[in-house]
């Protein structure tokens, strides 16, 4: 049990690794809409500003939910199962969305092309604000409790997942991410849209202190233990400190702020669902920690290397982030280098 627990909270800190890092990604995919003004070339080169932003750190960032998600196959094996076969349909949606995002972002500069550009940004828009729903839908349920029998099969359908307090914890998600995303942006850019970040920041701070306040206080009293508390006040505190540092400037500050606000939602999260990794709906037969476990022999080899490689892969990304930590302005932004249309026709044929 206590090497269980162990991984338990393992899974806590790579879930919330994941939300942070990729929750800007996600943030900055749904801006490309909101963000860039003016005529349709200073547009699209805001838009490269933004893609630009996160182009050497979104598939690092989403080696995060691979190691989440093999981490709870190799651990909780039963967990694994019973997640991903009671909510296979957002989860495939979710991939899909993934995917779809993924090859947009790799292939949006390869032809020189409006058409191809705005298909491009479509892709990556809707791989952007999927997840940034459905992630929230899937953890709302999971602190809500679920309808599982016996055998711990999940048993409530998909449109059990769909319940208002799901729905609540999906616009939190989307809210907090728009808000880490445009944090973000002005943290990484210069000039206009620098600008253009902080006043989008500063007025959606308040909704997202209404949005996730309130998701915040249904789950604490509904759904979560004593203890708690104390992170709901953190989470509330910090998004207080995010709208105070966007408005004095302050862009590492509202940025770090934003990341604790992404950290204790997380902590309320897996604090609520404590023992189990799939509560029951209701009182309802629920899925602990310790039978969804597995072996000892399993999770002490696990444990070593998660000893010996989680330190390289933190310093490689860390690295990372150093090497283009550089602001970015449409100034950088180079003419198109990608092939045009006739170029590929000329040289397929």
């Amino acid at each position: 049990m206590d090497l269980a627990l162990v991984w338990f909270l393992l899974i806590a800190v790579l879930w919330t690794g994941y939300l942070v890092l990729e929750g800007f990604d996600f943030g900055v995919g749904m801006l490309m809409s909101l963000l860039p003004r003016g005529d349709a070339a200073h547009r699209e080169k805001e838009r490269r500003v933004l893609v630009n932003s996160i182009g050497p750190v979104w598939d690092g960032n989403e080696v995060w939910l691979l190691t989440a998600g093999g981490a709870t196959f190799a651990a909780f094996p039963e967990w694994y199962a019973t997640l991903f076969s009671g909510f296979y349909l957002p989860l495939l949606v979710i991939l899909v969305a993934l995917i779809v995002r993924g090859v947009a972002f790799e292939y949006r500069g390869k032809i020189s092309d409006p058409a191809w550009a705005r298909r491009c940004d479509a892709a990556i828009q809707v791989g952007s604000w999927v997840p940034a729903i459905l992630w929230g839908v899937a953890f709302a349920n999971l602190v809500r409790g679920v309808r599982l029998d016996e055998a711990h099969q999940y048993v409530g359908g998909f449109w059990a997942l769909i319940n208002p307090f799901a729905l609540l914890g999906g616009a939190t998600t989307l809210v907090l991410f728009l808000l880490h995303g445009a944090v973000f942006v002005a943290l990484k850019t210069d000039g206009e849209i620098r600008a253009r970040a902080r006043r989008f920041a500063g007025a959606l701070g308040s909704a997202a202190l209404v949005v996730v306040g309130g998701w915040a206080l249904w789950a604490q009293t509904a759904y979560s233990v004593p203890w708690t508390w104390a992170v709901v006040a953190v989470a509330v505190a910090a998004l207080l400190g995010v709208l105070l540092a966007n408005q004095a400037g302050r862009e590492g500050w509202a940025f770090g702020l934003s990341a604790l606000t992404i950290v204790a939602a997380v902590v309320l999260i897996f604090g609520s669902m404590f023992p189990d990794v799939m509560p029951g709906l209701d009182g309802g037969p629920s899925l602990s920690i310790a039978e969804a476990a597995s072996t000892p022999y399993t999770l002490t080899v696990m444990t070593w290397v998660a000893v010996v490689l989680t330190p390289l892969v933190v310093a490689y990304q860390g690295w990372t982030y150093w090497v283009f930590r550089r602001r970015l302005s449409v100034d950088h932004i180079p003419a198109p280098a990608g092939l045009t249309w006739q170029k590929i026709k000329d040289s397929a044929f």
